[in-house]
């Protein structure tokens, strides 16, 4: 039986990969997709073992069904890695403020488990400690997305990474509209034209170490 192919993002989500490059399949392992009841794209998340996914509480009004793809590069093409999950439960952060974006976390739990591959793997998720310390001094993260690939442009039908250097807590206060709160970081470019987009939101930052 052919699967109707995925659509991709749709231009309703939340402006949270402009100019970045193509991830190629193996490279963002840990990436998954949200696709609403019409297939369509809508957020990113973030494997984090075989039940659950990390995404943006934000993100988890936007969908009558929410369903979670993993193991996606090109949204068009059946490539045979991708696989769909249903959602056993959605939980959402009980400090999340929508105005705000703070606690702007959601765990999506999974009706049945992922079976991992070497195209379908989890992130490593850090102790506290170890990611304020070691890895927020790193140079630059990751991030990456289905999203658009330009400021009101179309969405991408390819998985789409971007590096994108960590800024400094106080130049980020100082040049966001938004309140950043202790539990919040900024990573991105002040003059390059490069950066999350719509659709990203919801999606992996990670950061290699060693």
């Amino acid at each position: 039986v052919e699967e109707e192919p995925i659509l991709p993002v749709s231009s309703g989500g939340d402006t949270r990969i402009v100019n970045g490059v193509d991830c190629l399949p193996g490279e963002c392992p840990w990436q998954a997709l949200l696709i609403n009841e019409d297939n369509i794209g809508f957020c990113g998340g973030t494997i984090l073992n075989e039940y659950f996914v990390l995404s943006a509480a934000h993100c988890m009004n936007q969908s009558l069904s929410t369903r979670v793809v993993v193991g996606e590069f090109d949204t068009l093409v059946n490539e045979g890695r991708e696989v769909t999950h249903d959602v056993d439960e959605i939980l959402i952060h009980k400090n999340y403020m929508a105005d705000t974006y703070h606690n702007d976390i959601a765990l999506i739990k999974l009706s049945k488990p992922i079976k991992f591959t070497k195209f379908i793997i989890p992130a490593c998720l850090p102790e506290r400690e170890f990611a304020e310390r070691i890895l927020m001094n790193q140079e630059d993260g990751m991030v990456s997305g289905f999203g658009r690939v330009r400021e009101g442009g179309l969405q991408s039908t390819v998985l789409q990474k971007l590096t994108v250097p960590y800024v400094d807590r106080s130049k980020c206060i100082e040049s966001s509209k938004f309140k950043i709160s202790v539990r919040m970081f900024c990573a991105g470019y002040d003059q390059e034209e490069k950066d999350a987009c719509q659709g990203d939101s919801g999606g992996p930052h990670v950061t290699r170490y060693q």
